[in-house]
């Protein structure tokens, strides 16, 4: 069995990886190498910040190695908050500060302004090269509430096309079909089922 290396400590993308991966494959953290440190999410697009986290990692480790970075972007403030949707309240802020975040900041935007979209890439990098980018997308909008309890980051304010509830609303079996993660762990599978005969 193929063993991945999932560069972070972030044990909701952990768990929600485990769920959406159905190939077989062992995934691991980053907290089963306590020697290892992440690179710093400073680029300016999600596949800079993917890229760098995965280079970094693969230098130090013998295994293939997945990262991701992704984060949300809303029209009416210019795409973002982009890559810095993990810090839009602060570097030492939670999901909760960020989401009155947004709420403030969307205050005297319309229902009808506030379309958003969820944004994900992935990057499979081995020997610290990049193999190969997997990137998917999931559109809605910002609702005028936060809503719900399950998942994690603006899920429970985003509200995805076709809807009525928020993403923290759906809960994971929905969110595991149409979530901007499920769609770029698909193709990353797709490339993984394709690797057990052709090699990565």
């Amino acid at each position: 069995m193929l063993t991945i290396l999932l560069a972070t400590r972030n044990r909701h993308k952990v768990r929600e990886f485990n769920r959406l991966l159905r190939v077989p494959v062992r995934l691991l953290a980053m907290d089963r190498f306590p020697q290892l440190r992440a690179a710093s999410e400073n680029g300016a697009t999600f596949r800079e910040n993917a890229a760098k986290k995965a280079i970094a990692v693969s230098r130090r480790i013998p295994l293939p190695v997945l990262a991701e970075d992704s984060g949300i972007e809303v029209k009416a403030l210019g795409n973002r908050p982009g890559v810095r949707s993990a810090r839009l309240a602060g570097p030492a802020q939670d999901d909760a500060a960020n989401n009155r975040k947004m709420l403030r900041l969307l205050a005297d935007v319309p229902r009808s302004g506030r379309r958003a979209r969820y944004v994900c890439c992935i990057a499979l990098a081995v020997g610290g090269r990049v193999v190969r980018f997997f990137e998917g997308t999931c559109s809605g909008r910002i609702g005028m509430k936060g809503r719900g309890k399950a998942g994690f980051g603006y899920d429970p304010l985003f509200i995805p096309n076709g809807c009525t509830r928020t993403m923290a609303e759906l809960g994971s079996r929905v969110k595991d079909r149409i979530s901007h993660r499920a769609k770029a762990v698909a193709k990353l599978e797709d490339y993984l089922r394709k690797f057990r005969s052709n090699g990565i």
